[in-house]
Order: structure tokens, then C-alpha cells, then sequence
């Protein structure tokens, strides 16, 4: 199941919020085969937050970014070894999992090390010139194991020291010494003479049985004895592999939490020369590995655009990402993508009326939360239905959202603005900031417009503050202008404070400015009065 995020734009208002959330409400409904998350881009402002209260709604999750994370590409359901487990059993997993790599773990889960195939490699190698012995102690019951044999005699202890295959006479010399282990076929005389070397184990191959005399010795001398139905040289190499993995590992694997970038780790995958990090989490525990192989071509990061089109109002890394669709309300803006896909903007007041409008065209209903989130979010854009960006359209999905509620609309929309339109004391870069989007300019600079909704014109007391919060934030940002819409819902127009050139702004909408500031009766729209003027003026 693939995930795809629906967010709306960075300093989100209602209607970005709203519509994020009702349109992976449907898209999840229409299209279960994957999963549809709503998400936000910043903190959601007090007129948002106080719709969510009033519906019961809860906030989307924050997105930082759309750049691909660990997360995205990493495989799940790898093999791990236990720090005890032999050798061979890492090995197998490892040829079945087509890895190059198994991390091992700690008796708490912890990652402790990696098993890889050059280790493996080079153990055969070392040994193919040097007598075969155990590097580190291992149990009865791991030769057991590897062997797929039987233990005949003898209890489940450490085993230390060399390997050997006797297939020489009896009476030639011999190097066994105490603790060895020993491989031969069904040769009672050389069992015997094993045992009484003082070998800890004795592994007779081919599936022989032991001789009782011989059983009874190895008992009274401590020894082990496992029949193994291998033949005595595939015997003696399994017994080197069930050496535990912690003996063989590498402790200092290359590791990555899942919310890492993949170009963060990238590069240090390439060079490792096992090609993967074991992605671990805050106890860490393995949760996934990332191999060379899940760097080609990974598919990236797939994402709904709602209530905007622009890549500077956009979640930061949009341009790695696949955008499946547009839902807008605004201009076509400068978003740019690598194939066709299904866009939409349309002329309402609000992004939420079309969300509203698509369940109603599937036949569905938002629920109750999301209903009221919605309803909110169309009377905030168009200021309670008085913005000039108001259609008939979005009057017929107030009335429905009225009968589907039972709540009285313009009481709604009152309620909500009276509580969260006081912004005296709110500090100045708050106010500049929180619903403030950038436009590119045909010049190639930016432009920044924010607008905050007031009952009266108290605000304008601050006009100073504001002006100088804007100026060096523009500064900062390297903008061609950064202006303020402030938009009293009562008197039905809006005071706009400019900093940048002021008399160039003052041109565009044939008003007189004062200092600063530019009075515009009437003026409740970013998004069709003030936006494409600035727009085509500058």
C-alpha cells in the first residue's frame, strides 16, 4: 500500500487544513488501495485551531519535507541472527534473502554487529591454508544444528580447539589433544583412540552408529558423541560454521534511523564494501535495511497538492517528489511536473467548496468533524460569504453543510472570527507571518502578501511595529515587497501596509498612500484583489 500525502500550503489557514483533510477523507474512501494522509506544513493559526476545537477534528501530522527518507525505501522483513546463532544458519539467511549482510543482535534485540559475505569468504580461505579450529567457543547443540545430526552422549557444552578428520592408521601419530573435536567414519579403533586423547566431541559421519563399548567410553571420559549423516568432509567443514556470529561479525556497522534522508546516506552505502546500513531504531533495535540495490531508481515520495499551486508556498523538497494531483482554488502557479497529471482550478471562494462538491458527486458525506471543519474553512476564506470571490457555488455548499449540521452558517462564521480575530497581543512577527504566501514575480524575485483578519481597526495602532517587522524580514528573505493585508471583516476593506516600494503599490490600485499604508475599501481577497495586481505590476 503506497502512501500519499494531501497537504495544503506552509502557513496554513483554515481552508488549506480543511481541505487537506476532507480530500484524503474521499480519496481514501474511493481508492483503498492506498493510503491517503492528510498533512500540514506549519502550525496551524487561532482561527484553525478553534475550528478544530469546535469540530472535533484532529490536526494533520506535520511534514517537514517530501524528500525521501529511509523510511520510503528501506526493506523490511530481513533476516536477523541472534549473537549465539552458528555461522552456517547466518549464511543460509543470508543466500535466501539474496543479502550481502545479517545484522546481528544482542539477547535484547540490540544491534551488535553485521555477518557478511567477505567475512564468510575469508574464512574459507584462511582456512583452506591453516588447521581448522574453532575461533570461539561453541555449543554441542550449535554442531548439532549445522549437522543436522543426532547427540548420541555427552551434555550441551562450550567446545574449544582444532578440527580434525582421522583417517589414518590408529597407530600413527597423532595431534589430538583434550577439547579437540574430532570427524571420522565407522571406525571403532579410531573413536576409541579419540576419546581417550581426551577429545570433547566425536562426529561420526555417513549416519554410523557407535559401538556400545564406545559410547560407554566417551561417557566415562566426558566426551560428546553426534552421528551425522553428512559425509566426513562436508562433516568437518559444517562443524567450523557453527561457531557462534558474534566471533565473526563486524562491530561497527554503518546505521541509519528511518527518518534519515536517503541522499544523507546515500554515499556511505556506495563505499561500504557490504553496500547496505541497518536502519535501527531509538533502542537499536534493527527495523529495516538499506542496500545499494533499493538506491536505483527508488520511487519517490507521492504527494496531493490542495489549495495551492506555487513551489514557494509548497512543502520544501517538492521538486524530488511525485505529484499525483492539484486541487485549487487560486492561479496556476509555478509548480512544475515530470508527467501529466489531473489538475484542477476552479474559480470558488474556497478549495474546501470543491472537496465538498466531490463527495457529493461520489454520492458520499464528509463526516460530522470533517463537515464542520469544512464549513469553517469556506466561510474564513470568503470572510462569511462577503469576499468578492463568493460564487453560487459556494453558497449551495454552505446551504448543504447548514442542513447536514443543523447549524446556522453565518452565526458560525460570526462566532469564529469574534474569537479569534484579536491579535493586540500577539507579537509582530507572528502577525507578519501567519498566513503570509510568496509569489514569483515576473522578474524572477519573490513577493511576499500576508493577511490577517480584525474586527476594527485597532491593529493599525501598531502600523510602525508591523512596518518594521516586515522590513527586516524582507531583508532577511531577499523579497522584492513584503505587504499586509489587514482585512476588517466588520467595515468590509482592508488597510494595506507595504514594505518595499510603496508608491509603485500605491499606482497599481490608484490610491493614496500614508507613509506606509494604503487604504482599500472593499478589498477582502488576496487571492483576486490584491495578488494578481501586484503580480502584473511588478
Amino acid at each position: 500500500m503506497s502512501t500519499i500525502y494531501v497537504t495544503g500550503h506552509r502557513n496554513p489557514d483554515a481552508d488549506a487544513i480543511a481541505s487537506a483533510l476532507g480530500y484524503a477523507q474521499l480519496k481514501g474512501r474511493l481508492d483503498p488501495k492506498n493510503r491517503y494522509v492528510a498533512a500540514r506544513l506549519g502550525r496551524c493559526n487561532p482561527q484553525t485551531t478553534w475550528l478544530l476545537r469546535r469540530s472535533g477534528a484532529a490536526a494533520p501530522e506535520f511534514l517537514p519535507h517530501i524528500m525521501l527518507r529511509v523510511s520510503d525505501v528501506m526493506r523490511r522483513g530481513h533476516p536477523v541472527s541472534d549473537r549465539d546463532t552458528p555461522l552456517r544458519e547466518a549464511g543460509r539467511d543470508m543466500v535466501e534473502a539474496r543479502l550481502e549482510l545479517v545484522p546481528v543482535v544482542d539477547d535484547r534485540g540490540a544491534l551488535i554487529g553485521v555477518v557478511t559475505e567477505r567475512t564468510l569468504a575469508r574464512r574459507y580461505i584462511r582456512e583452506s591454508r591453516e588447521t581448522s579450529m574453532l575461533e570461539a567457543p561453541t555449543f554441542v547443540d550449535a554442531v548439532v544444528q549445522v549437522l543436522d545430526g543426532e547427540l548420541i552422549v555427552g551434555d550441551n557444552r562450550q567446545l574449544e580447539g582444532r578440527v580434525w578428520v582421522h583417517s589414518m592408521d590408529v597407530n600413527s601419530p597423532s595431534g589430538i589433544a583434550a577439547g579437540d573435536i574430532v570427524v571420522t567414519g565407522n571406525r571403532g579403533d579410531a573413536h576409541r583412540l579419540a576419546i581417550n586423547h581426551g577429545a570433547g566431541l566425536l562426529v561420526i559421519s555417513n549416519g554410523a552408529r557407535p559401538e556400545a563399548e564406545v559410547v560407554e567410553l566417551a561417557s566415562a571420559h566426558g566426551a560428546a558423541i553426534i552421528v551425522s549423516p553428512l559425509d566426513t568432509y562436508v562433516s568437518a567443514r559444517m562443524i567450523s560454521l557453527a561457531a557462534p556470529c558474534h566471533a565473526f561479525m563486524e562491530k561497527d556497522p554503518l546505521t541509519a534511523a528511518a527518518d534519515f534522508l536517503v541522499a544523507d546516506i546515500a554515499e556511505q552505502i556506495k563505499e561500504i564494501h557490504y553496500g547496505a546500513a541497518v536502519v535501527i531504531d531509538s533502542s537499536r533495535k534493527p527495523v529495516g535495511l538499506l542496500t545499494r540495490s533499493d538506491l536505483v531508481a527508488p520511487r519517490p515520495r507521492r504527494v496531493i497538492l490542495v489549495d495551492h499551486a506555487e513551489q514557494a508556498q509548497s512543502v520544501a523538497g517538492i521538486e524530488q517528489a511525485e505529484i499525483v494531483e492539484i486541487l485549487d482554488h487560486h492561479h496556476v502557479g509555478s509548480i512544475e511536473t515530470r508527467v501529466p497529471v489531473m489538475a484542477t482550478f476552479d474559480p470558488v471562494g474556497s478549495t474546501s467548496t470543491l472537496v465538498v462538491e466531490r463527495f457529493r458527486q461520489s454520492g458520499m458525506e464528509p463526516t460530522p468533524e470533517l463537515a464542520m471543519m469544512l464549513l469553517g474553512a469556506i466561510l474564513s476564506d470568503t470572510i462569511i460569504l462577503n469576499s468578492v470571490t463568493t460564487t453560487e457555488r459556494d453558497l449551495d455548499v454552505v446551504s448543504y453543510l447548514e442542513r447536514v449540521l443543523a447549524v446556522n452558517a453565518s452565526e458560525l462564521g460570526r462566532e469564529m472570527f469574534e474569537a479569534t480575530a484579536d491579535v493586540s497581543g500577539v507579537p509582530a512577527e507572528e502577525i507578519v507571518s501567519r498566513d503570509a504566501k510568496e509569489y514569483q514575480v515576473g522578474s524572477g524575485q519573490m513577493i511576499c502578501i500576508a493577511q490577517v483578519e480584525v474586527v476594527g481597526r485597532g491593529l493599525l495602532e501598531r502600523s510602525v511595529e508591523l512596518l518594521d517587522t516586515m522590513s527586516a524580514a524582507r531583508e532577511q528573505q531577499g523579497l522584492a515587497l513584503y505587504a499586509l493585508m489587514i482585512t476588517d471583516v466588520l467595515s468590509k476593506g482592508t488597510d494595506l501596509l507595504v514594505a518595499g516600494n510603496v508608491a509603485q503599490v500605491a499606482r497599481t490600485f490608484a490610491a493614496e498612500p500614508q507613509d506606509s499604508r494604503i487604504e482599500l475599501p472593499g478589498v477582502m481577497s488576496r487571492k483576486r484583489q490584491v495578488a494578481p495586481k501586484l503580480l502584473a505590476a511588478l
